[in-house]
């Protein structure tokens, strides 16, 4: 893993994930068109207190897997962070990329929520998140996996 750099993302306008956005679109995924539409428009520039944008860049510069880290915009609750907009290119799936992604996103919520949630709505997606220990449970609006972290 030693070759790939996890980066918080000051500025998506930094970064292309063209390659990434049309790749999700083709799986049926529209979060990633969403992510960049709303940093755009200014709906969701990762910028409230504790929100980041964290990528694994790949030793050619490429970005290869995107997630963010926002306050939760369903609950009334700022010390309830969500996870959104995570996703992995399909060629660097199952070597790690994604725990090395989700460890640095966890690590960083640590600092400024008491709770993470988040939504998947794929197996697999469900299979990842609880073997880090996210529990799946709808307790939290518009949820369907959570973690206590303090």
């Amino acid at each position: 893993m030693e070759q790939f750099t996890v980066k918080q993302i000051d500025s998506l306008n930094e970064l292309n994930i063209t390659d990434l956005v049309e790749e999700s679109k083709k799986e049926g995924f529209r979060f990633l068109e969403w992510l960049v539409r709303d940093y755009i428009e200014g709906k969701n520039a990762f910028d409230k207190p504790g929100e980041s944008l964290w990528g694994i860049i790949d030793p050619g510069g490429q970005c290869v897997a995107i997630g963010g880290l926002n306050q939760d915009p369903f609950a009334n609750d700022p010390s309830i962070g969500r996870i959104r907009r995570f996703y992995v290119a399909h060629d660097y799936r199952r070597i790690g990329i994604g725990t090395l992604l989700l460890k640095s996103i966890v690590k960083e919520a640590h600092k400024h929520f008491h709770t993470l949630v988040l939504h998947t709505d794929t197996v697999r997606g469900d299979h990842f998140y609880t073997s880090y220990g996210f529990v799946q449970e709808t307790r939290y609006p518009h949820s369907i996996h959570w973690l206590r972290l303090k």
